[in-house]
């Protein structure tokens, strides 16, 4: 597939155990370019400034600006984006304070790699065959 084909990927992550688990998951499937932000600041710059970023893999906990704020900012200005909040801390009401910011769907670390690839391929993306 031509890299000018590829669907952008935007994982906002702090910690890069969880970002490089979220890559490997990742090669899976072939038609996305993986970008990355640490915070939810770089994020919302990284939407703002890259108008073909198809998809968000958000981390709710991260410092300067977290999840929360970053996917409310994030849909004020493109609300079609899907955002996908991912988070350690799966406390009870998590789940409906995310999807109230504006993600469009929910996982928990650690992460089910066969959740994930459900949500992905619900949002249009198609996982390599083995």
């Amino acid at each position: 597939m031509n890299e000018n084909t590829k669907k952008i990927i935007l994982i906002a992550e702090d910690e890069d155990t969880n970002l490089v688990v979220l890559k490997t998951m990742l090669r899976r499937f072939d038609d996305i370019t993986i970008i990355h932000a640490y915070n939810g600041k770089e994020a919302l710059s990284i939407v703002e400034s890259q108008p073909d970023v198809y998809l968000v893999l958000m981390d709710l906990k991260m410092p300067v600006m977290d999840g929360f704020e970053a996917t409310r900012n994030i849909k004020k200005i493109k609300p079609q984006l899907p955002v996908i909040a991912v988070t350690a801390f799966a406390m009870t009401g998590d789940e409906q304070r995310a999807l109230g910011a504006g993600c469009d769907a929910y996982i928990a670390k650690p992460i089910n790699r066969n959740q994930l690839y459900e949500l992905l391929s619900n949002f249009g993306l198609k996982k390599i065959e083995n």
